[in-house]
């Protein structure tokens, strides 16, 4: 009777370690996976690029823009004088210029 038992627990053991064929797939991604695309086909990581080329170039153009500004404010002042303005535009320049650089540091 032992023995029985002992042949049953094994051989339950055995069967429970068999992987069904009718399993769900796994949750985790698989590395061969393609990369995913977006619902008209195209792919997200270059979508995404070219949204950041196209607010780059836009940041670019206002950093430029605030650069002559700035120029212009400071020849107007005198050397002992700078506006409230003048220091709101070069903040103003700093944020655009760590926006630009963030994103390009991305890739």
């Amino acid at each position: 009777m032992k023995l029985l038992c002992l042949a049953l627990i094994f051989f339950c053991a055995s069967v429970a370690q068999v992987p069904q064929p009718n399993s769900e797939p796994s949750v985790w991604p698989d590395s061969r996976d393609p990369e995913p695309r977006l619902p008209d086909g195209k792919l997200q990581k270059e979508e995404i690029l070219k949204a950041d080329y196209k607010k780059n170039l836009e940041e670019a153009a206002e950093l430029a823009k605030l650069a002559t500004d700035l120029k212009a404010d400071l020849e107007k002042n005198t050397r002992y004088v700078v506006s409230l303005q003048t220091l709101k535009k070069t903040d103003e320049i700093e944020k655009l210029a760590k926006s630009i650089r963030g994103r390009l540091k991305k890739y």
